[in-house]
């Protein structure tokens, strides 16, 4: 009797049959490097998969509630944006066009993994006529599971006490992560912890008052949305004049975030540390916002856009999260040749930069500090009545140009300018193992690896050639610290600039990145990525 009842039990064990498919494709990007693998989620899938059923009635139904299932631990396995991420952009969504919903699909579709993915299928049928493929999978997934989840058994690494941290001094980042712990979840949490402890205590001392013999001047901030250094490299416009333009260049810049909004909270409330993501959307102190301090120093703060700002609330986030009050520029009479991702308008940079240079004229403003967001180089931009997205190199190019011949056009105005150029965040041109090409929802090292270029207009002293480079890592606090040094617009009349006297001990930041979701830091020189308040992995190069 118990003989047979043996024979029974094993006449139920029918294996993973097609579903060993699923963990063979698992397997093969796990091994390219495309997965965030949980491995013991999917060892209880595969569990509740393979647990003998005597009914065939059941059999079929529980592998029809598993499909369901199955694509959740998928998706889940994937770099893919999260629930927090996907209904925070959810509405935004909506407001894509058609034609630029479509482009993204297309894109998301990689044909060529498609056909691996067929060529896999058939080596799975044809091996599955002799071999038991039910018994590789569940060993691949054991092993798994001993090497993933019994690695923190056998984790020795000391986790960093938080005083030994805390007295590192904060523009040491260099020595702080050479002297950190091992790259445990632990010891980069206590780290990332300690980084906005540290952010939080730093901020820009700007003057009470301008000297009686300061020179008057202008600043114009021109942020552009979608290029990193990544971006240039792509579009082979690295080498491109305009940057050749600059006095300064920043090589190590980062713009900590892969979005626009809080790109352009972050730039205008430059002149404290580096905020956590959520507390860009709480008050700060008045001594953080940028303008406001140009303000108090008798510098009439300007607004300028090259859209309406209504996408993702752009134009509100920037009244209430960074402080900017200034009446928006006037778009009337400006013409368009792009249109963006949601339809709306893109403005040309040239007319609206001479709008801009026309109206301090007119208007006699010695003294000027102007915020110019421009995003022509943003994804799914298309020319007026085309289908799909324009050419990023040609976009760029015209770009650059523009901006090279306002340079000129400023220098023969005679008006005095520091003009500032930081990128948003880059246009993601190449994807990644994590993300495909446009997407942005994690902010990698490419995106927020940006270029920022600081020219001086109407100097008597001769131009900086080449540009200084900056090389230590940095983010908006220098952009700050520098601008603190320039308010009083001495250096308009030195007959000479000592540049490495003005750029020496800028701030140092180290390299954070936040999205709603997703942080990424720079740990011993490695970048760490952490999901949805998960674990740190390292970021798949």
């Amino acid at each position: 009797m118990n003989k047979n009842n043996k024979s029974e039990l094993w006449h139920y064990w029918r294996g993973l049959g097609a579903w060993n498919y699923y963990y063979l494709l698992k397997f093969t990007l796990l091994w390219l490097g495309y997965l965030n693998f949980h491995a013991l989620n999917n060892l209880i899938f595969a569990s509740f998969l393979l647990f003998p059923l005597a009914s065939a009635r059941l059999h079929r139904w529980r592998n029809i509630i598993a499909l369901p299932i199955g694509f959740v631990v998928f998706y889940d396995d994937t770099w893919l944006p999260g629930l927090t991420s996907i209904r925070a952009l959810g509405s935004q969504v909506n407001d894509f066009s058609a034609g630029y919903v479509l482009e993204l699909l297309n894109r998301f579709i990689n044909w060529q993994w498609v056909g691996a993915a067929f060529v896999l299928l058939v080596a799975y049928l044809f091996l599955a006529q002799w071999l038991r493929i039910t018994v590789f999978t569940m060993a691949i997934l054991i092993g798994l599971n001993i090497m993933l989840l019994g690695k923190p058994m056998f984790d020795f690494a000391r986790t960093a006490p938080a005083n030994e941290m805390a007295n590192v001094a904060p523009g040491a980042v260099a020595a702080q992560q050479a002297t950190a712990a091992q790259p445990t979840s632990t010891n980069i949490s206590a780290y990332l912890n300690q980084f906005y402890q540290q952010e939080s205590q730093r901020v820009t001392s700007y003057p009470q008052t301008l000297p009686e013999d300061a020179q008057p001047f202008d600043l114009l901030v021109i942020q552009i949305c979608s290029l990193s250094w990544s971006d240039l490299t792509a579009a082979q416009l690295k080498n491109s004049p305009l940057w050749g333009k600059f006095d300064i260049i920043f090589d190590n810049f980062n713009s900590a975030t892969a979005y626009s909004g809080p790109a352009s909270i972050r730039l205008m409330r430059a002149s404290c540390g580096q905020e956590k993501h959520k507390d860009l959307y709480s008050p700060a102190n008045r001594q953080c916002y940028l303008f406001d301090n140009l303000a108090q120093l008798g510098f009439k703060t300007q607004l300028m856009l090259d859209h309406a700002g209504l996408f993702g609330n752009f134009l509100k986030n920037l009244r209430e999260d960074a402080n900017i009050q200034a009446p928006l520029m006037s778009f009337a009479g400006i013409s368009h040749a792009l249109t963006s991702f949601d339809g709306e308008p893109i403005y040309d940079t040239a007319p609206l930069l001479d709008r801009w240079l026309s109206q301090l004229n007119a208007d006699k403003v010695t003294r000027s500090a102007t915020f110019f967001n421009l995003i022509p180089l943003h994804d799914g931009t298309r020319y007026n009545g085309a289908h799909t997205s324009a050419d990023y190199a040609e976009r760029a190019t015209t770009l650059f140009n523009q901006l090279d011949a306002f340079f000129t056009q400023l220098e023969k105005s005679g008006r005095r300018v520091v003009v500032i150029v930081v990128p948003e965040h880059g246009a993601a041109l190449v994807g990644d193992k994590m993300q495909m090409a446009g997407l942005r929802d994690i902010p990698s090292p490419d995106i927020t690896h940006v270029p920022m270029g600081i020219k001086f207009i109407g100097i008597k002293a001769p131009h900086q050639q080449p540009s200084l480079r900056i090389t230590t890592p940095t983010s908006y606090l220098a952009l700050s610290e520098l601008v603190s040094r320039l308010v009083d617009g001495k250096m308009f009349n030195a007959a000479q600039i000592d540049w490495t006297a003005l750029t020496h001990d800028l701030p140092q930041t180290a390299m954070v990145s936040e999205n709603d979701a997703a942080v990424v830091a720079d740990y011993q020189g490695k970048p760490y990525i952490q999901l949805d308040g998960g674990g740190w992995v390292p970021y798949p190069q």
